[in-house]
């Protein structure tokens, strides 16, 4: 996919996003900055709690009454959306931004029909449809996102769906407003790998029609291989690594990418009913309210080995152009081809 040369769409820059909690402020997003340009995909990849879900949410203003950003910008069309006031976010939310959401079931509104949801949001964005033409624009979106007999499904509950369906119904709402931007928040996480290739296929094709910027937020880096242009990791509320898929692949720059790749199931050639042990990062991510001092990979990293240099918090370093990592020791790991997800 080829980026727009006039520059991205969305650039992130310094996000720094707290809560309060009964355990005190809690930083969940540290300082996270990235941008994508139209028609390209941006994947952003970590595991649970590595906050990519709120970043996300910080984009579109939509934390809970305890978080609050209180650190850095979100451009978007030539504006701050941090400082820009509720009704300007009301205005691009479902418009120009559009989010789909990890879980359709719980996402939709049980009462309403997907026509009647998909139609919330058209009539709030594109008044220049009539009703009738609101009716003909929710039949195309349902036909384009692959819905079979789409005029009946169009009139049905969520509950009235199958998983998949849900969340092709999801992306048409999300898509209703042809938005520039699209977030996709583990939009295959609850789909068995057939509807997920298939899920992954549809966004790719609509993307691909519309020119949409797409933010993949996933913790499957088979996923990231498959659809995205360049990659995010993010651990423990900050950027670890940036880079393109295929540089993040042959050549990781942070220990815990390089563990994340590790992990991944792979077919060699052992003998029939002979295994090996699918590897792992030891150790647990951080409790956000507790970040060790330091390099936030430091307890769980091979690489750092209790080296003194780990006891401080590496930057984010750019390499070169589009490439970045936060490590004290990653020129180590261009020299080594063996795995260091494991001790």
């Amino acid at each position: 996919m080829s980026t727009s040369p006039s520059g991205p769409v969305l650039t992130v820059t310094g996000l720094t996003t707290e809560f309060e909690t009964s355990d005190g402020i809690v930083q969940a997003v540290n300082d996270v900055s990235f941008a994508v340009h139209a028609g390209e995909t941006l994947g952003v990849v970590g595991e649970s709690g590595s906050g990519k879900s709120i970043t996300m949410m910080s984009i579109l203003g939509l934390l809970p009454p305890n978080g609050r950003i209180v650190a850095g910008s979100v451009e978007y069309g030539g504006r701050d959306l941090v400082t820009a006031p509720e009704r300007h976010l009301q205005s691009i939310r479902g418009r120009d931004i559009s989010i789909i959401f990890q879980d359709p079931m719980t996402a939709l509104n049980p009462v309403m029909t997907i026509a009647q949801q998909i139609d919330e949001s058209l009539r709030r964005h594109s008044r220049e449809l009539d009703r009738k033409g609101r009716r003909a624009r929710i039949i195309e979106l349902l036909d384009q996102v692959r819905i079979p007999g789409s005029s009946r499904r169009a009139d049905q509950y969520p509950h009235e769906l199958s998983g998949g369906m849900r969340q092709r119904a999801m992306i048409a709402m999300a898509m209703a407003n042809r938005p520039a931007v699209l977030l996709a928040d583990e939009p295959t996480t609850a789909l068995d790998v057939t509807v997920q290739a298939q899920i992954l296929d549809l966004l790719h094709d609509l993307q691909s029609e519309t020119g949409t910027a797409l933010v993949l937020i996933t913790h499957d880096l088979g996923v990231i291989a498959e659809v995205s242009d360049r990659a995010v990791v993010m651990y423990a509320g900050r950027v670890v690594e940036s880079a393109s898929v295929d540089e993040l692949f042959t050549e990781p720059r942070h220990p815990y990418t390089r563990g994340l790749l590790d992990s991944r199931p792979t077919i060699d050639d052992r003998p029939a009913g002979e295994t090996s042990d699918l590897a792992a990062i030891p150790g647990q991510p951080p409790n956000p309210a507790r970040l060790p001092g330091g390099c936030s990979f430091r307890p769980r990293c091979v690489v750092s080995q209790g080296r003194e240099e780990c006891r401080t918090r590496p930057e984010l370093v750019e390499l070169s152009p589009g490439r970045a990592t936060a490590c004290h020791f990653h020129n180590e790991l261009i020299a080594t081809s063996e795995k260091v997800s494991t001790p």
